[in-house]
């Protein structure tokens, strides 16, 4: 087992190493460079006289020039991959250190209405999400909130071989990412796809041809004109013949070229993103589902993507004047770039989409195989098909700091509904929490934070938290009733497990005790399986009325004039509760 603080700080002394001597190189070309332009200029300076001995010096001069770029572009590039793996690993003992709080924290994805991701923390500041979070691409993040709200019971074991298994990669997983950060897209993947999908070709087939006549001509035209046959005047004048047949055409390779600037980065790094997706070895199903649909075609997805970019570069090349004015002119360069680019749209447009989905995916299941990593004391529960639900030893809450953390033995058969009572600040609502985030993480698929568990899938349903609403003009007591007739409604068409905290809050006491008793025996004659959480002792009877319904509760001590929790989770009704010695102890009252 590889302790992973170990790992991240050898990662990040190595790669530490390896920017600095990357960055020695670049400067040693940049150096080099700078003495071939000096030299390569003194030489012709002094061989003027003779311009065949200049010429030959100027040609090398310019290889070794051209040479040197090369290696300079390759070293900065190398080096820039580095300095995002040394980000990557400092991040991630500053997570393991409990510092996460100033990474994105989702909330563009928080949904008041979802089945529970307002009530556990899902999304916003300290949340889980923030936590796990680990994509550097909007599409990634996109898809990997998409995963954690999806719900999906149905073939969690797929997913736990997944993520097993990207668990054991975490260098590549790393490598990925570090690619994948230098990503700058100007424009997002679904804008993109829309773009490709909803391109109307304008270009003839017969422009095809139309480039290559016009090079057999513009060389035919100058070779006669070297010879004396013909006047060069000819030559001069076939330049405008190429520009008018250019110009035609010159509205619409506008709006292409203007859609490619935009978008050539993004294939360039995406190219290199499937490359690495390609050449990984995968043995877990849904893995390989997903490699697969890159390598469908005759060709490879990232030859395929590279060779866009290619042609998008050419394209791009139209904005230097010289080079447009000639190229088109005597080339056609931009109606023989801009059929190529056309060209592809046509014969891969359709595909692009699977492309960059698995892009995505990739780059969000990396967030679970590192979370994995990270937490190699957790457990992936074992999916069963019995009675109980939930069956798990020393389960807790995993962001909770594993030094202070109190955990709990939990088993919940189907069909039970427990009754949690508890004073204020015991450990009630983090119990709810937990047991929530044990069940959706099962259904994703990660590993749970305790020492075993079993479970049975189920779906996941809340109400947690309500709040009123000032835009939709309802009050906070009937935010409440919408909440619990959502869940109803959920219920009557498929099972769910049901985790409520202190419902009705929002009327007298009186009347909640007595909806809270009809709530609950709703669900439980609906065959219902979950958790409520209550102040209120009196809808603890409902148990000897049910057998259904059992009692549990966290207690809370005074010792010595002080408030003292255990966080256990005990079975039984409360008999301890603290509002009245806050009060006092605070003086308030």
């Amino acid at each position: 087992m590889i302790n992973p603080s170990v790992f991240y700080n050898q990662e990040l002394n190595k790669h530490q190493v390896e920017v600095r001597s990357l960055q020695k190189r670049i400067l040693l070309f940049s150096t080099l460079r700078l003495l071939t332009f000096i030299t390569t200029s003194v030489g012709i300076y002094l061989s003027f006289q003779n311009w065949q001995i200049a010429t030959v010096l100027g040609l090398i001069g310019l290889g070794v020039f051209l040479l040197l770029l090369s290696k300079y572009t390759d070293t900065k590039a190398k080096r820039e991959l580095h300095k995002a793996l040394v980000y990557i690993n400092e991040e991630e003992l500053k997570i393991a250190s409990g510092n996460f709080h100033h990474r994105d924290t989702g909330l563009q994805f928080q949904d008041p209405k979802h089945f529970y991701s307002l009530d556990i923390d899902l999304f916003g500041k300290g949340s889980f999400f923030q936590y796990i979070n680990r994509t550097m691409s909007s599409e990634g993040r996109l898809q990997l909130a998409s995963t954690l709200k999806a719900n999906n019971i149905t073939q969690i074991e797929e997913r736990q071989e997944a993520i097993k298994e990207l668990s054991k990669k975490t260098e590549w997983i790393q490598h990925y990412a570090a690619t994948a950060k230098l990503i700058e897209t100007e424009t997002p993947a679904p804008k993109i796809i829309n773009w490709l999908k909803n391109h109307k070709p304008y270009l003839p087939k017969h422009m095809k041809w139309a480039p290559l006549l016009f090079v057999v001509i513009s060389i035919s035209l100058l070779a006669l004109a070297i010879f004396k046959i013909l006047d060069i005047g000819f030559f001069g004048y076939w330049l405008f013949a190429g520009l008018v047949v250019t110009g035609s055409y010159l509205k619409g390779i506008n709006i292409l070229a203007s859609n490619s600037d935009k978008t050539k980065e993004t294939f360039k790094q995406y190219a290199s993103l499937l490359l690495q997706i390609e050449n990984e070895s995968f043995a877990s199903k849904l893995l390989q589902e997903k490699q697969q649909l890159i390598e469908s075609e005759n060709k490879k997805a990232s030859a395929i993507f590279s060779e866009f970019s290619k042609h998008l570069d050419a394209l791009d090349n139209r904005n230097n004047l010289i080079g447009a004015i000639f190229g088109n002119g005597y080339l056609l360069s931009d109606i023989k770039n801009a059929f190529k680019v056309e060209q592809w749209i046509s014969k891969y447009a359709h595909k692009v989409e699977d492309w960059f989905e698995v892009v995505s995916f990739f780059d969000a299941y990396n967030s679970l195989g590192n979370y994995a990593f990270n937490h190699q004391g957790h457990v992936f529960p074992k999916i069963s098909e019995e009675k109980l639900v939930i069956k798990a030893e020393a389960l807790g809450h995993p962001l909770l700091d594993q030094n202070k953390r109190i955990a709990s033995d939990v088993t919940i058969n189907n069909q039970e509904f427990f009754i949690v009572t508890g004073a204020n600040m015991a450990g009630k609502s983090t119990f709810l929490r937990t047991v929530s985030l044990h069940i959706m993480m099962a259904n994703v698929g990660l590993p749970v934070c305790a020492t075993s568990s079993s479970y049975s899938p189920v779906k996941l349903i809340t109400s947690m938290r309500t709040s009123d609403s000032l835009t939709d003009d309802s009050s906070y007591f009937f935010s409440e009733l919408t909440r619990l007739k959502f869940i109803v409604d959920a219920i009557d068409k498929e099972p769910y497990f049901i985790i409520l905290d202190e419902i009705l809050k929002g009327t007298n006491s009186t009347d909640k005790a007595i909806g809270s008793k009809k709530f609950v025996e709703k669900l439980v004659a609906g065959h219902a399986t979950g958790i409520i959480a209550t102040h209120d002792l009196s809808l603890c009877k409902i148990s000897e009325e049910l057998n259904e319904v059992k009692n549990y509760y966290f207690d809370a001590e005074i010792v010595n004039d002080e408030l003292y929790f255990d966080y256990k989770f005990k079975k039984g009704i409360c008999q301890n509760m603290n509002a009245s010695f806050l009060l006092k102890k605070m003086e308030i009252v």
